[in-house]
């Protein structure tokens, strides 16, 4: 049996699920502290909820690498 496919987050329910502000995010991402996007088409992108779950269980230890 396989896996279920990994889900596609949009901005909007990452926001809501982390309780972190717009800016602070893409600051997170930039130092490499948070899960970066996916593109899903040239003007979108979205996040794989697996890489926001497991940034969730440890937000101060997450870094980029683990991704």
């Amino acid at each position: 049996m396989t896996p279920p496919p990994d889900r596609l987050m949009r901005l909007k329910e990452v926001l809501e699920l982390t309780s972190l502000r717009r800016a602070t995010l893409y600051n997170k991402i930039k130092k490499g502290t948070f899960p970066r996007q996916v593109r899903i088409s040239e003007r979108g992108a979205a996040w794989r909820e697996s890489a926001i779950r497991a940034w969730l269980e440890n937000p101060a230890r997450w870094s980029a690498s683990e991704a």
